[in-house]
């Protein structure tokens, strides 16, 4: 199998604080609701043609004839398309509705890569500076400190902390002028995608500082009866406290979560149990991480005044401190990994501002990368963010596979993709099973999506592409203003495991005597009723 090939640079609390997201992956966080960050809500509905089949003849019978049963078995209806493909000659395996559109979910991200691998290179690095505007005389910096934001969507408390420490080995001890925090290294956005509930940690604010994937530790206890509560920017080795955002607990039934301003948010005493914590999305990310400075500036001796928000950078200025991001490969590979959508809009949006020398804003930027798809891998597609928390995103099976074909499994985008375990029809490891997949999920509410590489036993090169979508449910869902809608998370995992099927399946294409089929075809029939 195919080692790795890319250096795992990045620091340990950028992975404590990654392992947190997993954004649209209900799994990680579910033992948080009704508090939990959950999958998006849908907005439309796609028809599904009747269904085309075409079978490479090296598949035996016995398979030939199960695809359609096992997808049937799924109970999923809307639409299933899958394509699989020789990926060194391009020939077509398998195909069922390939050409039907569908929201790619995260599967988008793995496209986000591309461009930004094209356009920025994989040594491009983030860069995040500290500027004085006067001089430093006897420990006092007469004049602005400037904190200049640049895109980094990896900045960490712990980066900051640095600084600071910077700072006062540069001379400085207190700061006369301002303190400005600069965020117009890329355009703002006060949330990734307007139609999402405000209090979902992975739909942040998009800024050109940002800071622990511009999000907030919300804590709350109970003490002698009464509530006790922290906001803080918490990285696996410090918890410096935040007075930028606020929560106060509220009697209400519902919302759970409501907020009348930015970073001012209320909350229903009803649903906070005993105590626990959970991740909001800071909307001001750039006042966030002058906050957070100035407090790990107090810490090493630095005075620093009350951040003030600029969208202009002022003109001249020493450079004090700088804090390198990873190279661009590195964060993309964790991108892949951990699906952050942070991460996916900041290197899409620097990729376009860096390709037409000048700023657009997320949906615009978004369209500059689907002309950039159809013209570099002519394949049609129509993508309204970089990140795929829009439902509005459309690409089809075979548009997908054209890409992938298009970059090769020898190209910059198989080493950085996540490694995809095959399980049993009980989410069990099967351990040193003989192919290698690596591919990128996508999951909404009713979405279910994958796509990537598949080494088999005898070191043939696949690709595939599976969009699992019933948006008729989707639109019902987002009607009925819930959140997760009745029925979503079986579905889901029904698709899941439709994909451990085809993957499983298709592993054995290159067997020389056919396979038994038996376990797989038994399994396609076990599948959850509909909630």
């Amino acid at each position: 199998m195919r080692a790795l090939g890319v250096e795992m640079s990045a620091m340990l609390s950028r992975r404590a604080v990654l392992a947190g997201l997993m954004s649209g992956v209900a799994g990680s966080v579910a033992a948080q609701a009704p508090l939990s960050s959950l999958r998006p809500v849908a907005r439309g509905v796609v028809a599904s043609p009747a269904p085309e089949v075409s079978v490479i003849p090296r598949i035996a019978p016995r398979v030939r004839a199960s695809i359609e049963s096992i997808i049937a078995a799924a109970d999923l209806d809307g639409t299933v398309g899958c394509v699989l493909a020789d990926a060194r000659t391009g020939e077509i395996f398998e195909q069922i509705e390939g050409d039907v559109a569908v929201p790619p979910a995260s599967v988008t991200k793995a496209v986000t890569a591309l461009y930004a691998l094209d356009v920025l290179g994989g040594t491009f690095r983030f860069v995040t500076r500290l500027f004085a505007t006067g001089p430093v005389e006897d420990g006092i910096l007469r004049g602005d400190l400037i904190l200049a934001g640049g895109g980094d969507p990896t900045l960490s408390a712990d980066h900051l902390a640095q600084l600071a420490v910077d700072l006062k080995a540069a001379g400085v001890v207190r700061v006369e002028g301002r303190f400005l925090c600069w965020r117009g290294a890329l355009p703002y956005a006060e949330e990734i995608e307007p139609s999402q509930l405000d209090y979902l940690g992975y739909n942040p604010a998009v800024s050109g500082l940002n800071l622990n994937y511009n999000r907030v530790h919300f804590e709350w206890r109970r003490v002698s009866g009464q509530w006790q509560t922290t906001m803080d920017a918490r990285t696996e080795t410090r918890v410096p406290r935040v007075s930028m955002a606020r929560v106060q607990i509220v009697d209400r039934s519902s919302p759970v979560f409501d907020t009348a301003a930015p970073d001012r948010w209320t909350v229903a005493r009803s649903a906070l149990g005993n105590g626990g914590s959970r991740w909001l999305p800071v909307r001001q990310p750039a006042l966030y991480a002058g906050d957070v400075f100035q407090t790990l500036a107090r810490e090493v001796g630095v005075t620093v005044p009350a951040p003030e928000v600029v969208d202009e950078l002022p003109a001249g200025g020493t450079e004090l401190a700088a804090h390198q991001s990873p190279q661009l490969r590195t964060i993309l590979q964790e991108m892949l990994l951990y699906s952050t959508n942070l991460t996916a809009e900041i290197c899409g949006l620097a990729a376009t501002q860096a390709k037409l020398r000048q700023s657009l804003d997320i949906e615009a930027s978004a369209a500059e990368m689907t002309r950039w798809i159809g013209e570099t891998y002519g394949a049609e597609c129509d993508f309204k963010d970089h990140s795929g928390l829009s439902d509005a995103n459309r690409i089809s099976a075979n548009a997908m596979a054209k890409v992938l074909l298009a970059v090769g499994p020898d190209g910059p985008l198989r080493p950085i993709l996540r490694r995809i375990a095959m399980l049993d029809a009980d989410n069990n490891r099967l351990e040193n099973y003989p192919i290698e997949v690596r591919a990128k999920t996508g999951t909404l509410n009713f979405v279910s999506s994958l796509a990537g590489y598949v080494e088999t036993a005898d070191g043939t090169d696949l690709v595939f592409a599976i969009f699992a979508a019933n948006l008729d449910r989707r639109a019902r869902g987002k009607a009925s203003g819930d959140e997760v809608p009745e029925g979503s998370i079986a579905w889901n995992r029904r698709a899941k495991r439709l994909q451990q099927q085809l993957l499983q399946r298709w592993g054995l294409i290159a067997s020389i005597e056919e396979p038994d089929l038996a376990g797989i075809e038994a399994d396609a029939g076990a599948v959850e009723p509909v909630n």
